[in-house]
């Protein structure tokens, strides 16, 4: 049976080299792959994100979202703050549902919500 090995989420941005650039710039992201209409960026091995133009019919407010599990939300959190500039960053709050999150919104509008699960989290306990 063939395995899943990577997805990666695809945003329409104004701009794909602009995006690839602030990616760069405010959350760490290394820009792999630019051209006029499609940039793809990279942390880690195997975590990618691409880009590619919004088409001219589609409502700029229309936007996309990921979900990005990770180990180590207040540092990631922490390298990340520069995501203020341009887009929006929220502080790492425990949420209801058992996950320890924050969440970035690029300056498309694109949400990219990171979380951890809460050690010890049970449904339902106060």
């Amino acid at each position: 049976m063939a395995r899943i090995t990577q997805i990666c989420p695809t945003f329409e941005v104004a701009d794909p080299s602009a995006a690839a650039t602030w990616y760069r710039d405010k959350l760490g992201f290394a820009v792999k792959w630019s051209m006029a209409d499609y940039a793809i960026v990279g942390r880690d091995d195997d975590v990618e994100i691409h880009f590619w133009p919004r088409p001219a019919t589609r409502p700029a407010d229309h936007s996309s979202s990921v979900y990005v599990r990770l180990d180590d939300i207040d540092a990631l959190h922490a390298t990340m703050t520069g995501a203020a500039e341009g887009g929006r960053i929220s502080p790492v709050q425990d949420r209801d549902w058992g996950m320890r999150e924050f969440y970035v919104w690029d300056p498309d509008g694109n949400l990219l919500r990171f979380g951890v699960p809460i050690p010890g989290w049970v449904p339902g306990a106060e």
